[in-house]
């Protein structure tokens, strides 16, 4: 069976590591060249059925800019500026980001809310 056609534009190439394809879709998105670190959280949207797998990453290089459907603005944010902004389900992303834990967190949500305790992967 092959996938939707708006879950394929998001696939990782033949091959490719998901830290590879985090730097990828950050450079196509905003132009800014990273290093991916470490993994930091895997989460899951149990309506959709879809699994994120989230990094901490360096910036190395480049122009950042937005310009692309996905990334119409772009800036630094602080973590209270991305509680403020942002639904719990995403904000908790950046959060546990920079929790500075070493094993990664995993949990689920329904979009908007975080639905289960955090825990190791």
């Amino acid at each position: 069976m092959e996938a939707p056609e708006d879950q394929q534009r998001d696939a990782a190439g033949q091959g490719e590591q998901p830290g590879g394809r985090t730097g990828r879709e950050i450079a196509e998105e905003t132009g800014a060249v990273v290093r991916p670190v470490r993994l930091t959280g895997v989460y899951l949207n149990l309506p959709l059925g879809v699994v994120a797998m989230v990094f901490l990453c360096e910036f190395a290089a480049g122009p950042i800019a937005a310009g692309t459907a996905e990334a119409t603005e772009v800036g630094w944010l602080s973590p209270a500026q991305i509680q403020a902004r942002f639904v719990p389900a995403f904000a908790v992303r950046v959060t546990d980001a920079l929790a500075g834990r070493g094993e990664p967190f995993v949990r689920t949500h329904d979009g908007v809310s975080v639905l289960a305790a955090d825990g190791p992967g």
